[in-house]
C-alpha cells in the first residue's frame, strides 16, 4: 500500500533521519529542505519552472563537505511527487563519494524505500565510506641476542 506524505510530513521524516543541511531542488532553489521545495513548488505553480522529470522532484545535498579541495559525499534523490504528495516508495537515492578532483570513488544506489527503511545520514555515509584498515601492531624492537 502506498503511503503518501504532504510537504510537512515528508520534510519531518528526512530531518529525523539527519538530512538537515542545505538542498537544491531541481538543481536550483537553494536552502533548507522545506524552504527549497516550497520555493520550487511556488515557482512551478506560477509557471516559471517545471520538474526535469514528470512527477519526480530532484533533490541534491552534500552529506559530507570539508571544503572544495577535499573528498565529499553527495546525495541525489528523485522523489515521486503527485498532486501535492510525496511517495517515498518510489524514491530513488544515489549516494556518491568523490575525490578532491570530482572523480567518483564509490557510489551506491537505493530504491523501493519506505519511511522506516529510508537510510539515516550516517548509514548513507557508511555505504560509500571505506572501512578503516586494521593496523598491525608494531613489532617490539628490543635487544636480541
Amino acid at each position: 500500500m502506498k503511503q503518501l506524505h504532504d510537504l510537512e510530513t515528508f520534510t519531518n521524516i528526512l530531518i529525523e533521519k539527519g538530512y538537515n543541511g542545505y538542498f537544491h531542488t531541481e538543481s536550483s532553489y537553494a536552502g533548507k529542505l522545506k524552504d527549497s521545495i516550497s520555493a520550487f513548488l511556488e515557482a512551478s505553480e506560477k509557471g516559471q519552472d517545471a520538474p526535469l522529470v514528470a512527477n519526480k522532484l530532484y533533490l541534491n545535498t552534500y552529506l559530507q563537505w570539508n571544503g572544495e579541495d577535499s573528498p565529499k559525499i553527495e546525495c541525489n534523490m528523485w522523489v515521486k511527487f503527485e498532486n501535492g504528495y510525496f511517495d517515498l516508495q518510489e524514491t530513488e537515492i544515489v549516494i556518491k563519494k568523490t575525490d578532491s578532483y570530482g572523480k567518483v570513488v564509490k557510489q551506491s544506489k537505493l530504491s523501493n524505500l519506505k519511511a522506516g527503511s529510508f537510510p539515516t545520514v550516517k548509514e548513507a555515509i557508511a555505504q560509500v565510506s571505506e572501512k578503516p584498515k586494521e593496523q598491525r601492531s608494531a613489532r617490539k624492537r628490543g635487544f636480541r641476542m
